[in-house]
């Protein structure tokens, strides 16, 4: 049979955490028990707000379409949380609720990009990015950070990455894999481009030091992509939204329309009711993550790996590791082979992430402490 793939899908490259996942999850079936430090996804329940929400959705039989744009309560309530949160008006009319984050970005992409036009992306950063990129038909331009600035844009290099086919900077704050804040700084330099910026502002709500800036607060040339998997623990609701400009919205909702048609009229009740009600649960959660967070660091620093920009944000800790290897693919897997442990390779978020590995803390402390335990014996071993 004579292949019929799309050729462009050729420059795509794997997630690797989840090849990660997908290998301990097969060691799993085997009886092996792994402790997984590689994935991002809050190991809370949803909460009980919410739980109750989406049952009362379904008892009141609201298990239909919605608007393509998403209720209007909803679209409303997100406006309101972006002014009491940010103290930035935001127009319900220009919010698009979305089945989860990753349906937003692609929405926006596909809005933005024609054929060959090209997509600023920070190096390292959220491996997805460039992907969603190719899967429009876009390039992808890479803008190396450094360990050296906290792994903060420099202005002048993205200038220097701008073309008259640029379409739009992507910015993520609090940063995966990094967990870092970008300085107000860096948004008062980006938003002078006259380059439509998208802000991927998924992991507001988890900031331990600092204060995650919106960058509705900088410049209305932006979109913002948003949702409720990190902050409220709801990633299996699949429920993200983008706040766009006016202009775009028509477009936006044309595909919405034909891709996805709406998001999951159960889960945006649900939002509803995180966005009013469930802030007491996000604080206690952060908490928690806030003590893995000290935890991890101290351990990690203490077995030799070196932090180069402590995170503020998220749940992740980007370790340098070029003490133990050269080669972060290769580690990673012989971390999860002979220590159980499941950690991302910094390969996986581009060509700058060698020589790195991910931690994630999404995990109890019971977990992480023996997680720990096992990788440095396995360290220790290889002395």
């Amino acid at each position: 049979m004579i292949s019929m793939i799309n050729p462009a899908l050729a420059n795509m490259s794997p997630f690797i955490v989840m090849e990660v996942l997908e290998r301990a999850n097969a060691m799993e079936k085997q009886g092996i028990r792994i402790i997984h430090m590689e994935v991002g996804e809050p190991d809370f329940e949803v909460p009980v707000c919410v739980a109750e929400a989406t049952n009362m959705a379904i008892n009141r039989g609201q298990t239909h379409y919605t608007h393509s744009l998403g209720t209007r309560e909803l679209r409303e309530a997100i406006a309101h949380f972006y002014r009491k949160e940010y103290e930035v008006e935001v127009n319900p009319d220009c919010v698009v609720v979305t089945s989860g984050s990753s349906p937003a970005i692609l929405l926006v992409l596909m809005t933005l990009c024609a054929v060959g036009d090209e997509v600023i992306l920070s190096n390292p950063g959220y491996s997805c990015y460039r992907n969603f990129a190719i899967a429009c038909n876009a390039v992808p331009v890479d803008v190396p950070l450094s360990a050296n600035n906290g792994f903060q844009y420099v202005v002048d290099d993205v200038k220097r990455a701008i073309s008259p086919r640029t379409r739009a900077i992507f910015v993520n704050s609090p940063m995966n894999p990094t967990g870092t804040l970008v300085e107000d700084f860096v948004f008062e330099q980006l938003v002078t481009l006259d380059v439509p910026i998208i802000s991927d502002e998924i992991y507001h709500g988890l900031v331990y030091e600092g204060k995650a800036r919106s960058i509705l607060e900088f410049t209305d040339n932006a979109f913002v992509i948003n949702g409720f998997s990190k902050r409220f623990a709801m990633t299996g609701l699949r429920l993200g939204y983008i706040i766009a400009p006016q202009t775009y919205i028509r477009t936006l909702q044309i595909l919405q329309q034909n891709l996805f048609i709406c998001a999951p009229s159960i889960a945006q009740e649900a939002g509803i009711i995180a966005l009013k009600n469930a802030q007491n649960d996000v604080d206690r959660m952060r908490d928690i993550y806030n003590e893995r967070r000290l935890y991890m660091l101290d351990r990690l620093i203490k077995m030799g790996f070196e932090v180069r920009a402590v995170p503020q944000g998220a749940f992740y800790i980007f370790c340098d590791a070029h003490r133990f290897t050269k080669n972060s693919y290769q580690f990673a897997f012989d971390v999860l082979d002979h220590a159980h442990v499941g950690i991302t390779p910094g390969i996986d978020f581009g060509s700058r992430g060698e020589g790195f590995v991910r931690f994630s803390y999404a995990n109890s402390l019971a977990n992480i402490r023996e997680g720990l335990d096992r990788l440095e014996t396995y360290l220790l071993s290889k002395k």
